[in-house]
């Protein structure tokens, strides 16, 4: 199958064992050091093989960076999926909007790199796989709203998943953050279809 056609969860379906520990490997790395300051040097000492093996794997560190985003971000695209499925209804807004909380929640450091470390935003930003599961989402949260309003939202609503590594929150159990983080973000949704 073109790879080019698969969804971020069929893509990441598609990665043998060695590449899943690299892109585990890496995934650690670029939470602790950021993605700038992660070598492929230091992945392969992570992974403990060479780094030629990395380069048989994936032939570009930005490929890893691909990969690793893919994986974080399948769930991601079928909780919008579902979504999508139920409509663009409030309750499927407030469903989506729950799960994406769940997701960021019970992935703190993680979301915390997607969401903040420049090399890994613009990878992402050229991506249309990406930019396509963005609209996706928005039309569903925002539904017919559009313009200047719904991307304020929008921009609040993830600064609001971001804060979930924010040094603030570290301690806060996950309950807390889930049920603190829908009260604060579930204004932000429009109120009717």
């Amino acid at each position: 199958m073109n790879t080019a056609a698969m969804s971020l969860g069929e893509r990441a379906r598609q990665y043998s064992p060695a590449q899943r520990r690299t892109i585990d490997a890496a995934l650690a790395l670029f939470v602790d050091r950021g993605v700038g300051d992660t070598s492929l040097q230091m992945i392969a000492n992570d992974v403990g093989v060479t780094k030629a093996a990395i380069y048989y794997q994936f032939k570009t560190k930005e490929e890893i960076v691909l990969a690793v985003a893919e994986v974080e971000l399948s769930g991601l695209e079928e909780a919008v999926d579902t979504a999508l499925g139920m409509g663009g209804s409030i309750q499927a807004r407030q469903w989506l909007l729950a799960r994406v909380i769940d997701l960021t929640v019970s992935r703190r450091r993680a979301v915390g790199t997607l969401l903040s470390d420049p090399v890994l935003v613009r990878y992402l930003n050229e991506q249309e796989l990406y930019q396509r599961l963005m609209s996706r989402l928005l039309a569903v949260l925002f539904g017919h709203e559009v313009g200047d309003k719904a991307r304020v939202r929008a921009a609040v609503l993830a600064a609001g998943m971001g804060s979930v590594s924010n040094h603030f929150v570290l301690d806060v159990d996950d309950d807390t953050l889930r049920r603190e983080l829908l009260e604060v973000l579930r204004p932000l949704l429009p109120d009717d279809s």
